[in-house]
């Protein structure tokens, strides 16, 4: 039974059309994910689906009986509101308030408030957008529209909103770019694409296979009717006359051939740019500390960043992980310790909010700001290519930058970042309000990028894909490094804390599922962990599969690279400067060897198990 449906839907914001006469509907306990490019009309579809946009034109149809409630991407609260009220508004009328009240407390703990007196104005922008989650999903609604309900959710709070939501009763449309997510909840997928709708029955990975076979087939079509098209013109040039019906009929289909237009290659971000050269002094973190009054973030962190390391940060919201970003960065300064930068270093910094944008400036003028030419792989290309590779056509480009969408300001924040050529770059939630298909084309290029990347996130899937060390911030400012992405981090986790219910550092010991206390004070789950349970399997991620192909080879050249340091060393026994710099390059490839043999050990034992079905 459908709960809501629309029809012959279109939606235009000036001389961009975002739904072109388009047919949806839900149906009851129907979780569905919408995708797309940003600014592609997804927020639009949700806001039209709750009632709090209207369509140029079209109908929709929705039972008298039927309640939805709605997520928005940003949430705004009255002021001087408590955060436990933000999360009971509008609930006291159809719930009992003490149960209400006591569900709401138990959620403001599972993400992370302790203060349920704190003023909505004091609250950050993830922080109202959590307690704004939490009001919407504790108002029963027969149709629960969420937009981008995971940012601002740490790795343990999202998948608590999983396991929620798969239990959800009633139906759900949802805006996510957390493939992990859409894998574990959604039931089908809508693309928009074009003013289009795109409808695929299953979860995100069916939705990635039927796309490519729909594809598939769409190119087959246009193959076939190409090839059907030069038969006809040619019978048409050989100087058929149109003296019979049927030869006016065949004219009139050769005519209706060539007016079919050809499908529309999918627009896609490229991302191309060249690094700055990096010498051998990088980036060297000795020791340092970082407090806020008696809060201790960061204790005694060493760490010195070799070149291509790729470094994933996780840890519970507010552990301190932004905070090492910015002194690493610069921006704030450690209690204790230093860093010592390289020369060669440039360091391009993607921070979590958008740095401040003059929304009155132009597209293009933002852009060049940095530069009016970008290095890439084939060459210099300008500013206005670039904007044009980032999917910003003629148009937007002359655009104020007050008419992005959210997502869009984003992409555009990122193209500023890698213009300025950077070879360190640092992400901090890189995944926020970004598009899945923008997320994919970063991290090929992440993978292509000729430098370190630091980065925080708690995108599980983007972090398997990108890094091969993960370092966890584990509760009074320790920091523990881990190999491997997350999946790996995960494994290693509960091998090393079997007894562990909860996340290091997460301090939600003697809670139950919800963050209520348990009259025993321990620690009770209301359903195994999902996700840990997936990941038990014992298959290979992506990363690991081409890490597991390549990691003899490179072991090889580090083993060839210390022969020939070696040698080096020999030749140069009475050159003390050299012969320091040659010991120095010697420790570090054997440092690198040593690592590399500890993760060959453990992808050919897990590989083994694998072989065993186990």
């Amino acid at each position: 039974m459908n709960l809501l449906t629309m029809e012959h839907i279109t939606k235009s914001y000036t001389e961009r059309k975002l739904l072109d006469d388009v047919g949806f509907s839900i149906s009851e306990r129907e979780k569905i994910g919408v995708i797309g490019i940003n600014g592609m009309g997804k927020s639009t579809l949700l806001k039209i689906a709750a009632g709090i946009e209207e369509a140029d034109s079209g109908k929709i149809s929705m039972g008298n009986q039927v309640k939805v409630c709605y997520l928005p991407q940003t949430s705004v609260f009255r002021e001087g509101m408590t955060v436990l009220e933000a999360a009971l508004m509008g609930s006291g009328s159809s719930i009992d308030s003490f149960a209400a009240e006591a569900e709401a407390k138990a959620m403001l703990n599972r993400l992370g408030f302790t203060d349920y007196g704190e003023r909505v104005e004091h609250m950050s922008g993830g922080q109202r957008k959590r307690a704004a989650l939490i009001n919407v999903l504790l108002e029963p609604a027969d149709i629960l529209i969420l937009d981008e309900p995971t940012n601002h959710l740490d790795s343990e709070m999202s998948e608590w909103l999983e396991e929620y939501l798969i239990r959800y009763r009633g139906a759900i449309l949802m805006v996510t770019h957390d493939r992990y997510f859409l894998d574990r909840v959604a039931s089908r997928i809508v693309e928009v694409d074009g003013g289009k709708l795109y409808s695929y029955p299953g979860n995100y990975s069916e939705f990635v296979r039927l796309k490519g076979e729909r594809q598939d087939m769409e190119l087959a079509a246009q193959r076939k009717r190409k090839s059907l098209l030069r038969t006809e013109l040619q019978w048409l040039s050989r100087g058929a006359r149109a003296r019979s019906t049927k030869q006016k009929a065949h004219i009139d289909r050769i005519m209706a051939m060539q007016e079919i237009q050809d499908m529309q290659e999918e627009k896609r971000v490229q991302m191309d740019s060249v690094a700055s050269r990096m010498g051998n002094k990088t980036v060297e973190v000795s020791g340092i500390s970082k407090s806020y009054g008696e809060r201790v973030l960061i204790r005694d962190y060493s760490y010195i960043f070799l070149k291509n390391d790729r470094i994933g940060i996780i840890g519970p919201n507010g552990c301190g992980k932004t905070t090492l970003l910015k002194i690493i960065h610069g921006d704030e300064k450690p209690d204790t310790g230093g860093i010592e930068i390289g020369q060669t270093i440039r360091m391009g910094y993607f921070s979590q909010e958008n740095e401040f944008m003059d929304e009155s400036v132009r597209v293009i003028d933002y852009v060049k700001e940095v530069g009016e030419y970008i290095a890439t792989s084939d060459g210099r290309i300008t500013a206005s290519q670039m904007l044009e590779n980032f999917l910003f056509d003629g148009v937007m480009q002359w655009s104020r930058i007050e008419k992005l969408s959210g997502g869009e300001r984003r992409r555009l924040y990122l193209l500023r970042v890698l213009m300025s050529a950077p070879n360190v770059l640092i992400l901090d939630e890189p995944t926020n309000d970004l598009d899945i298909q923008t997320l994919t084309i970063l991290e090929d290029y992440l993978d292509r990028f000729d430098g370190i990347i630091i980065i925080v996130s708690h995108d599980r899937y983007f972090l398997d894909r990108t890094v091969n060390r993960v370092f966890s911030f584990e509760g009074e400012g320790q920091i523990r490094q881990f190999e491997g992405g997350y999946s790996d981090y995960l494994i290693r986790r509960e091998l090393l804390n079997p007894e562990e219910g909860e996340t290091p550092g997460k301090g939600s010991k003697g809670k139950n599922s919800l963050g209520a206390e348990n009259s025993d004070g321990t620690a009770v789950r209301a359903a195994k962990d999902s996700w840990k349970q997936h990941e038990k399997k014992l298959r290979f991620t992506f990363k690991e599969q081409k890490e597991f192909e390549t990691i003899d080879e490179e072991i090889a050249k580090l083993e060839e690279m210390i022969c020939a340091l070696d040698e080096q060393i020999a030749a140069n026994a009475t050159n003390s400067a050299r012969l320091n710099e040659l010991l120095k390059e010697k420790a570090e490839t054997e440092q690198q060897l040593e690592e590399k043999m500890d993760r060959w050990v453990y992808l050919n034992d897990l590989n083994d198990k694998i072989q065993q079905g186990m």
